[in-house]
């Protein structure tokens, strides 16, 4: 039997299917597209999801293939500067297409061993209390002890799950397309920071050899959205907005997005779980999507493995809705709010105004910024130290940096004090005695995706925490 089925083989899939690798998990990714898509939805990671690829040893491969920009300017489109010293070692946001994205984790689950299984669409399935029988198109049956739905808005796994979808349907949509165009990079520039100043997701990114993703708001939304638009209902809409088409030519694809916002009622219906777009959508309003997913399948991977190991404490994969569900939720508010801030409204504009002068108050910006890059989640783990819930940044040590002692995905203690033990949890657990100058904290017991779990000294307090999470003790 396998262990693992995950439905979809986007970021959040293929990520999900690496983190449960890293434990040994035998793991089938089922993919219904036969070639990865050409399609790029999003146009690069925020710092939370940055730091997810230094924790596994992934990020000098990305640095290498995107470009750093400053932080701001990301929450409906306000300018402001970055605050300083944001809590991370990456304060910045990594310019690189999602298909980049997804082409570099697809290399790091092949090393993994990580099987991924194209042109297999499910059509159906049923659980009992010992796994999950999946049906194919083909008519293929499988079966495995658990099963993860990663396919999307539109998810399958979702549907036959019979879970609610609640939220509000498209009501704004807009055209997006790769294309050629002949203006000059000048002419291009003046007109759409002219047409920006009112329309701020009209717009157009280079992407090298004279391509260009253009984007301009549609005149409503189509009956059918799964059709893309065609080349002249991208012409015209440009041409409404910046009285010029720029002669825009050979498309390498076009496709259109709304401002459907909707969150699932649950991530978990017994051996089957939800992640990335099958649990929520939302307007790209922030760029805040790919990462979501991502962190979702970080949060998840290392939870669902406990399960399959058999090591898993009482509650601990019910744990991945009750701490994932509320930020989905909060990415949906701050979505929908910068939606409210992009309208044309007299009453919208006005709040716009508001909030730009808000944000020159560093602590709102700062909060904004955290909200967008998804630094300032913070997980309710009970009364304790400020630390307690939140991710721990790559803080440097006498022999080197955190991230690089958690590529394996294992539970981590930084024990600073040389004098407190794992005993009985080895097998999980890493214990490293080093020190940090940028920590005034004796200890810290962090979970594989990062987030502490313990703060302190006393070997009896750690003797507490480490079962809640890391199951009982061996021995």
């Amino acid at each position: 039997m396998i262990d693992v089925i995950i439905a979809g083989g986007g970021p959040t899939g293929v990520m999900l299917a690496c983190e449960l690798r890293l434990h040994g998990v035998h793991v089938l990714v089922l993919e219904k597209d036969a070639e990865p898509t050409k399609v790029v939805r999003a146009l690069g990671l925020h710092a939370r999801s940055i730091e997810v690829m230094a924790q596994r040893g992934l990020l000098e491969r990305f640095l290498a293939l995107g470009k750093q920009y400053p932080v701001g300017g990301f929450f409906a489109g306000i300018s402001k500067p970055a605050p300083e010293r944001l809590d991370t070692a990456h304060p910045y946001v990594l310019g690189i297409p999602q298909t980049t994205v997804e082409r570099l984790l697809i290399e790091h689950a092949t090393k993994l061993g990580v099987e991924i299984r194209r042109g297999c669409e499910l059509v159906g399935l049923s659980q009992d209390d010992h796994g999950v029988a999946a049906e194919l198109a083909d008519g293929t049956q499988l079966r495995s002890r658990y099963l993860v739905g990663c396919d999307g808005g539109r998810s399958t796994v979702r549907k036959l799950l019979g879970v609610g979808f609640p939220g509000e349907p498209t009501r704004r949509e807009t055209l997006l397309g790769e294309v050629k165009l002949t203006a000059s990079p000048e002419t291009l520039n003046a007109v759409i920071a002219e047409v920006r100043k009112t329309h701020k997701n009209f717009g157009a990114v280079p992407l090298g050899d004279g391509v260009y993703r253009l984007g301009a708001p549609a005149e409503g939304v189509a009956e059918d959205r799964t059709v893309p638009p065609t080349l002249d209902e991208l012409k015209q809409q440009v041409r409404k907005l910046a009285g010029t088409d720029f002669g825009v030519h050979s498309p390498r694809w076009l496709s259109r997005f709304g401002d459907a916002t909707r969150l699932a009622e649950r991530y978990r219906s017994g051996r089957v779980l939800l992640a990335g777009d099958a649990a929520h959508i939302h307007p790209p309003y922030g760029g805040q999507g790919l990462g979501l997913g991502i962190q979702d399948a970080f949060n998840l991977g290392w939870k669902l493995a406990a399960e399959v190991g058999g090591w898993a404490p009482e509650g601990l994969l019910d744990s991945y809705h009750t701490e994932r569900h509320p930020v989905a939720a909060a990415v949906l508010d701050n979505t929908r709010a910068q939606g409210e801030l992009l309208s044309l409204e007299p009453g919208s504009q006005a709040v716009r105004r508001l909030v730009a002068e808000l944000m020159d108050f560093e602590e709102v910006n700062r909060y904004l910024i955290e909200k967008i890059t998804a630094l300032g989640v913070r997980y309710d783990f009970g009364a304790g130290h400020e630390l307690l819930g939140r991710r721990m940044r790559d803080v440097g040590l006498k022999r080197g940096r955190l991230y690089e002692l958690m590529h394996g995905g294992r539970e981590l203690l930084l024990d600073q004090t040389g004098r407190l033990s794992v005993a009985g949890w080895e097998d999980r657990v890493d214990r490293v005695v080093d020190v940090s100058e940028e920590l005034d904290v004796p200890a810290l017991l962090l979970r594989p995706d990062g987030h502490v779990a313990w703060a302190g000294e006393d070997q009896q307090e750690l003797l507490d925490q480490l079962p809640r999470w890391f199951g009982a003790a061996v021995g």
